[in-house]
Protein backbone atom coordinates (compact mmCIF):
# COMPACT_ATOMS: atom_id res chain seq x y z
CA UNK A 1 0.00 0.00 0.00
CA UNK A 2 1.46 3.35 -1.02
CA UNK A 3 1.53 6.27 1.42
CA UNK A 4 -0.19 9.54 0.60
CA UNK A 5 2.40 12.35 0.24
CA UNK A 6 2.77 14.73 3.20
CA UNK A 7 4.14 18.26 3.49
CA UNK A 8 5.33 17.99 7.10
CA UNK A 9 5.59 15.42 9.86
CA UNK A 10 6.76 14.84 13.42
CA UNK A 11 9.38 12.13 13.67
CA UNK A 12 8.79 9.40 16.24
CA UNK A 13 10.53 10.27 19.50
CA UNK A 14 11.18 6.63 20.52
CA UNK A 15 12.77 5.95 17.13
CA UNK A 16 14.89 9.09 17.40
CA UNK A 17 16.12 7.79 20.75
CA UNK A 18 17.27 4.59 19.05
CA UNK A 19 18.85 6.63 16.26
CA UNK A 20 20.81 8.83 18.68
CA UNK A 21 21.97 5.81 20.66
CA UNK A 22 23.26 4.11 17.51
CA UNK A 23 24.91 7.17 15.95
CA UNK A 24 26.45 9.00 18.92
CA UNK A 25 28.77 8.18 21.78
CA UNK A 26 26.14 8.63 24.46
CA UNK A 27 25.39 6.64 27.57
CA UNK A 28 22.81 3.86 27.62
CA UNK A 29 19.14 4.09 28.57
CA UNK A 30 18.37 6.75 25.96
CA UNK A 31 14.90 8.28 25.94
CA UNK A 32 13.54 11.07 23.80
CA UNK A 33 10.48 13.32 23.82
CA UNK A 34 9.24 16.20 21.70
CA UNK A 35 9.62 19.58 23.40
CA UNK A 36 8.33 21.85 20.66
CA UNK A 37 7.11 21.53 17.10
CA UNK A 38 7.28 24.77 15.19
CA UNK A 39 9.68 26.42 12.80
CA UNK A 40 11.81 23.35 13.54
CA UNK A 41 11.14 20.35 15.78
CA UNK A 42 13.00 20.19 19.08
CA UNK A 43 13.45 16.99 21.09
CA UNK A 44 15.00 16.42 24.50
CA UNK A 45 17.25 13.38 24.63
CA UNK A 46 17.90 11.96 28.10
CA UNK A 47 20.55 9.37 28.91
CA UNK A 48 21.87 7.89 32.13
CA UNK A 49 24.71 10.44 31.95
CA UNK A 50 22.84 13.61 31.03
CA UNK A 51 20.58 15.49 28.65
CA UNK A 52 20.89 16.72 25.07
CA UNK A 53 18.79 18.54 22.50
CA UNK A 54 18.12 17.10 19.06
CA UNK A 55 16.81 19.54 16.48
CA UNK A 56 15.13 18.37 13.28
CA UNK A 57 15.04 21.15 10.70
CA UNK A 58 11.87 21.51 8.65
CA UNK A 59 11.94 20.42 5.02
CA UNK A 60 13.70 22.97 2.79
CA UNK A 61 13.94 25.46 5.66
CA UNK A 62 17.75 25.50 5.79
CA UNK A 63 20.35 24.19 3.37
CA UNK A 64 23.28 22.04 4.46
CA UNK A 65 25.48 25.11 4.02
CA UNK A 66 23.17 27.20 6.21
CA UNK A 67 23.30 24.61 8.97
CA UNK A 68 27.05 24.05 8.63
CA UNK A 69 27.66 27.77 9.04
CA UNK A 70 25.37 27.93 12.06
CA UNK A 71 27.34 25.10 13.66
CA UNK A 72 30.68 26.68 12.72
CA UNK A 73 29.55 29.83 14.48
CA UNK A 74 28.51 27.94 17.60
CA UNK A 75 31.87 26.19 17.83
CA UNK A 76 33.62 29.54 17.35
CA UNK A 77 31.56 31.05 20.16
CA UNK A 78 32.19 28.08 22.44
CA UNK A 79 35.92 28.34 21.79
CA UNK A 80 35.70 32.05 22.55
CA UNK A 81 34.09 31.47 25.93
CA UNK A 82 30.55 32.54 25.01
CA UNK A 83 27.96 30.43 26.89
CA UNK A 84 26.06 28.65 24.12
CA UNK A 85 24.53 25.27 23.41
CA UNK A 86 26.97 23.74 20.92
CA UNK A 87 26.73 20.92 18.34
CA UNK A 88 28.01 17.42 19.06
CA UNK A 89 29.59 15.15 16.45
CA UNK A 90 28.52 11.56 15.90
CA UNK A 91 30.79 8.51 16.00
CA UNK A 92 32.10 9.32 12.50
CA UNK A 93 32.78 12.96 13.35
CA UNK A 94 29.74 14.29 11.47
CA UNK A 95 27.55 17.03 12.91
CA UNK A 96 24.61 16.93 10.48
CA UNK A 97 22.34 13.91 10.10
CA UNK A 98 20.14 13.31 7.06
CA UNK A 99 16.77 11.86 8.02
CA UNK A 100 14.47 10.28 5.43
CA UNK A 101 11.17 11.77 6.62
CA UNK A 102 7.85 11.14 4.81
CA UNK A 103 7.95 14.60 3.22
CA UNK A 104 11.58 14.29 2.10
CA UNK A 105 15.08 14.62 3.50
CA UNK A 106 15.30 16.60 6.73
CA UNK A 107 18.43 17.43 8.68
CA UNK A 108 19.10 16.79 12.34
CA UNK A 109 21.73 18.01 14.80
CA UNK A 110 22.49 16.97 18.38
CA UNK A 111 23.28 19.86 20.74
CA UNK A 112 24.57 20.12 24.27
CA UNK A 113 21.87 20.81 26.85
CA UNK A 114 21.58 24.37 28.16
CA UNK A 115 21.24 24.02 31.91
CA UNK A 116 18.68 26.15 33.71
CA UNK A 117 15.21 27.23 32.69
CA UNK A 118 13.42 29.80 30.59
CA UNK A 119 12.11 32.67 32.70
CA UNK A 120 9.61 35.20 31.39
CA UNK A 121 10.68 37.71 34.03
CA UNK A 122 14.06 37.72 35.72
CA UNK A 123 16.26 39.82 37.99
CA UNK A 124 17.96 42.99 36.82
CA UNK A 125 21.32 41.30 37.23
CA UNK A 126 20.38 38.79 34.54
CA UNK A 127 19.59 41.65 32.16
CA UNK A 128 23.08 42.99 32.84
CA UNK A 129 24.59 39.58 32.10
CA UNK A 130 22.50 39.20 28.95
CA UNK A 131 23.88 42.50 27.72
CA UNK A 132 27.44 41.45 28.52
CA UNK A 133 27.10 38.08 26.78
CA UNK A 134 25.59 39.69 23.69
CA UNK A 135 28.35 42.30 23.57
CA UNK A 136 31.07 39.67 23.94
CA UNK A 137 29.47 37.69 21.13
CA UNK A 138 29.44 40.79 18.94
CA UNK A 139 33.07 41.57 19.77
CA UNK A 140 34.14 38.06 18.85
CA UNK A 141 32.22 38.01 15.57
CA UNK A 142 32.52 41.58 14.34
CA UNK A 143 33.48 41.50 10.66
CA UNK A 144 33.36 37.67 10.71
CA UNK A 145 31.46 36.59 7.57
CA UNK A 146 28.99 33.72 7.54
CA UNK A 147 27.99 31.99 4.34
CA UNK A 148 24.38 32.65 5.25
CA UNK A 149 21.76 35.35 4.81
CA UNK A 150 22.73 39.01 5.12
CA UNK A 151 19.96 41.05 6.71
CA UNK A 152 19.09 44.14 4.70
CA UNK A 153 16.11 46.41 4.15
CA UNK A 154 14.96 43.98 1.47
CA UNK A 155 14.46 40.97 3.75
CA UNK A 156 13.65 42.98 6.88
CA UNK A 157 10.97 45.23 5.39
CA UNK A 158 10.17 44.67 1.71
CA UNK A 159 9.72 40.90 1.52
CA UNK A 160 7.76 40.63 4.81
CA UNK A 161 5.18 43.16 3.65
CA UNK A 162 4.72 41.21 0.42
CA UNK A 163 4.13 38.06 2.48
CA UNK A 164 1.67 39.89 4.72
CA UNK A 165 -0.40 40.95 1.70
CA UNK A 166 -1.41 37.32 1.19
CA UNK A 167 -3.22 37.28 4.54
CA UNK A 168 -4.35 40.86 5.20
CA UNK A 169 -6.57 42.78 2.74
CA UNK A 170 -5.04 45.89 1.21
CA UNK A 171 -8.00 48.08 2.19
CA UNK A 172 -7.64 47.51 5.95
CA UNK A 173 -6.34 50.29 8.23
CA UNK A 174 -3.69 47.89 9.49
CA UNK A 175 -2.25 47.32 6.03
CA UNK A 176 -2.31 51.05 5.36
CA UNK A 177 -0.34 51.59 8.55
CA UNK A 178 2.19 48.90 7.64
CA UNK A 179 2.76 50.49 4.23
CA UNK A 180 3.26 53.93 5.78
CA UNK A 181 5.59 52.57 8.45
CA UNK A 182 7.56 50.62 5.86
CA UNK A 183 8.13 53.73 3.74
CA UNK A 184 9.39 55.64 6.76
CA UNK A 185 11.66 52.84 7.95
CA UNK A 186 13.13 52.34 4.49
CA UNK A 187 14.05 56.02 4.48
CA UNK A 188 15.62 55.74 7.94
CA UNK A 189 17.77 52.80 6.87
CA UNK A 190 18.70 54.50 3.60
CA UNK A 191 19.97 57.56 5.49
CA UNK A 192 21.96 55.55 8.06
CA UNK A 193 25.73 55.92 8.17
CA UNK A 194 27.13 52.38 7.70
CA UNK A 195 30.61 53.53 8.70
CA UNK A 196 29.30 54.16 12.22
CA UNK A 197 27.49 50.81 12.53
CA UNK A 198 29.24 47.56 13.41
CA UNK A 199 28.75 44.82 10.86
CA UNK A 200 29.14 41.17 11.76
CA UNK A 201 27.27 38.13 13.00
CA UNK A 202 23.76 38.61 14.36
CA UNK A 203 21.67 36.09 16.29
CA UNK A 204 18.35 37.84 15.51
CA UNK A 205 16.37 36.08 18.25
CA UNK A 206 17.91 36.70 21.68
CA UNK A 207 15.14 36.93 24.25
CA UNK A 208 13.82 34.90 27.17
CA UNK A 209 12.66 32.02 24.95
CA UNK A 210 16.18 31.38 23.63
CA UNK A 211 18.24 31.49 26.79
CA UNK A 212 18.23 29.34 29.88
CA UNK A 213 18.99 30.82 33.27
CA UNK A 214 20.62 28.76 36.02
CA UNK A 215 19.93 29.27 39.74
CA UNK A 216 23.24 31.14 39.99
CA UNK A 217 21.84 33.52 37.30
CA UNK A 218 24.33 32.47 34.64
CA UNK A 219 22.78 32.29 31.18
CA UNK A 220 23.25 30.08 28.12
CA UNK A 221 22.18 31.15 24.63
CA UNK A 222 20.72 28.73 22.10
CA UNK A 223 18.68 28.53 18.89
CA UNK A 224 20.88 30.32 16.35
CA UNK A 225 18.53 29.23 13.54
CA UNK A 226 18.15 32.82 12.26
CA UNK A 227 21.81 33.79 12.58
CA UNK A 228 23.37 35.65 9.70
CA UNK A 229 25.24 38.79 8.74
CA UNK A 230 24.07 42.31 9.46
CA UNK A 231 24.21 45.34 11.68
CA UNK A 232 24.95 43.93 15.12
CA UNK A 233 22.72 46.48 16.81
CA UNK A 234 19.80 44.49 15.38
CA UNK A 235 20.28 42.10 18.32
CA UNK A 236 20.19 45.01 20.76
CA UNK A 237 17.06 46.34 19.09
CA UNK A 238 15.31 42.98 19.32
CA UNK A 239 16.10 42.47 23.01
CA UNK A 240 14.78 45.94 23.85
CA UNK A 241 11.73 45.38 21.67
CA UNK A 242 10.88 42.22 23.59
CA UNK A 243 11.16 44.06 26.90
CA UNK A 244 8.64 46.63 25.68
CA UNK A 245 6.39 43.80 24.50
CA UNK A 246 6.49 42.00 27.85
CA UNK A 247 6.52 44.95 30.28
CA UNK A 248 3.86 47.60 29.73
CA UNK A 249 4.76 49.73 32.75
CA UNK A 250 7.14 52.22 31.13
CA UNK A 251 9.31 53.11 34.15
CA UNK A 252 9.77 49.42 34.96
CA UNK A 253 10.52 48.59 31.33
CA UNK A 254 13.03 51.42 30.97
CA UNK A 255 14.79 50.26 34.13
CA UNK A 256 15.25 46.79 32.58
CA UNK A 257 16.44 48.33 29.31
CA UNK A 258 18.95 50.46 31.19
CA UNK A 259 20.36 47.46 33.04
CA UNK A 260 20.69 45.48 29.81
CA UNK A 261 22.48 48.40 28.14
CA UNK A 262 24.64 48.83 31.24
CA UNK A 263 25.90 45.29 30.71
CA UNK A 264 26.31 45.69 26.97
CA UNK A 265 28.21 48.98 27.06
CA UNK A 266 30.45 47.71 29.86
CA UNK A 267 31.95 45.43 27.18
CA UNK A 268 31.66 47.47 24.00
CA UNK A 269 30.17 50.89 23.23
CA UNK A 270 27.17 51.67 21.09
CA UNK A 271 27.88 54.43 18.60
CA UNK A 272 25.62 57.47 18.48
CA UNK A 273 24.34 56.25 15.12
CA UNK A 274 23.55 52.79 16.51
CA UNK A 275 21.68 54.35 19.42
CA UNK A 276 19.68 56.48 17.00
CA UNK A 277 18.74 53.49 14.85
CA UNK A 278 17.88 50.94 17.54
CA UNK A 279 14.21 51.93 18.03
CA UNK A 280 13.57 51.90 14.27
CA UNK A 281 15.38 48.58 13.92
CA UNK A 282 13.09 47.16 16.59
CA UNK A 283 10.08 47.93 14.40
CA UNK A 284 11.95 46.36 11.46
CA UNK A 285 12.25 43.19 13.53
CA UNK A 286 8.48 43.13 13.98
CA UNK A 287 8.12 43.31 10.21
CA UNK A 288 10.63 40.51 9.75
CA UNK A 289 9.00 38.05 12.11
CA UNK A 290 5.52 38.79 10.81
CA UNK A 291 6.95 37.80 7.44
CA UNK A 292 8.31 34.56 8.89
CA UNK A 293 4.90 33.74 10.36
CA UNK A 294 3.24 34.32 6.99
CA UNK A 295 5.88 32.38 5.05
CA UNK A 296 5.57 29.36 7.36
CA UNK A 297 1.77 29.19 7.36
CA UNK A 298 1.59 25.72 5.79
CA UNK A 299 3.56 23.93 8.50
CA UNK A 300 3.66 26.13 11.57
CA UNK A 301 1.58 29.28 11.99
CA UNK A 302 -1.76 28.03 10.61
CA UNK A 303 -2.89 27.21 14.14
CA UNK A 304 -2.96 30.90 15.09
CA UNK A 305 -2.36 33.15 12.07
CA UNK A 306 -5.49 34.69 10.58
CA UNK A 307 -6.81 38.17 9.81
CA UNK A 308 -7.96 38.78 13.38
CA UNK A 309 -4.60 37.72 14.81
CA UNK A 310 -2.70 39.95 12.38
CA UNK A 311 -4.83 42.99 13.15
CA UNK A 312 -4.33 42.51 16.89
CA UNK A 313 -0.59 41.94 16.45
CA UNK A 314 -0.19 45.06 14.33
CA UNK A 315 -2.33 47.32 16.53
CA UNK A 316 -1.17 46.09 19.93
CA UNK A 317 2.51 45.49 19.19
CA UNK A 318 3.83 46.95 15.95
CA UNK A 319 1.83 50.18 15.92
CA UNK A 320 2.29 50.76 19.63
CA UNK A 321 6.06 50.43 19.41
CA UNK A 322 6.23 52.45 16.20
CA UNK A 323 4.31 55.32 17.79
CA UNK A 324 6.45 55.10 20.90
CA UNK A 325 9.54 55.30 18.69
CA UNK A 326 8.21 58.37 16.86
CA UNK A 327 7.24 60.11 20.08
CA UNK A 328 10.45 59.35 21.92
CA UNK A 329 13.58 58.83 19.87
CA UNK A 330 15.59 58.33 23.08
CA UNK A 331 14.34 54.83 23.89
CA UNK A 332 18.00 53.93 24.23
CA UNK A 333 19.86 55.64 27.06
CA UNK A 334 23.16 53.81 27.62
Amino acid sequence: MSHFPVSSSNLSAPHLALFVQSQYNVANSVTCHLIKSGVNDTYQVTTSAGKYIFRVYSLNWRTVTDISEELRLLLLLKEGGIPVSWPLADKQGHFIQTLNAPEGERYGVLFSFAEGEKLLHYDDEVHVKAGMVMARMHQLTQSVPLNRVTYTAQNLLVEPLESLKKFLPADTPEMAFMATAQAHLLQVLQEADPAAIRQGVVHMDIWFDNMNIRPDQEITLFDFDFCGNGWQCLDVAYYILQLHSLIRDMPECQAKVDRFLEGYTAITPLSTEEQRLIPALGVCMYFFYLGVQCDRYHNWSNSFLNETYLKRFINMLVKRYYELYLQNASLVNP
